[in-house]
């Protein structure tokens, strides 16, 4: 093999790598989200509705069916929460969980 085909291979992995810390940060965020969303609206099976969240993000690419979910929720649960509030929280939480996986936690 030539050098080249070894740092290609080795791109290949990192990005691989990349990709799925991205999924399992943006799984521990969307894990996070649904329990802090939970403790707003008071709900006593949290479980529940931190599952209905992470499955929230498998309907559409992006964050925005996470953000529509939790957001809705909140709203119709009569919980005063701006747009800007949620999305602030979806940031802080998945720069959170980004560094619980990069550090192996």
């Amino acid at each position: 093999m030539t050098t080249f085909d070894d740092r290609e291979q080795g791109f290949e992995k990192k990005f691989a790598l990349d990709e799925e810390q991205e999924f399992k940060a943006h799984a521990r965020r969307n894990k996070a989200l649904g329990q802090w969303a939970a403790g707003l609206m008071g709900l006593q099976n949290v479980d529940e509705y931190v599952k209905a969240v992470v499955k929230s993000d498998l309907e559409l690419p992006g964050d925005e069916d996470v953000f529509r979910k939790v957001f809705e929720d909140l709203k119709g649960a009569g919980v005063s929460a701006t747009e800007g509030e949620v999305r602030m929280k979806m940031a802080e939480l998945l720069a959170q969980a980004r560094e619980s996986v990069k550090s192996g936690n």
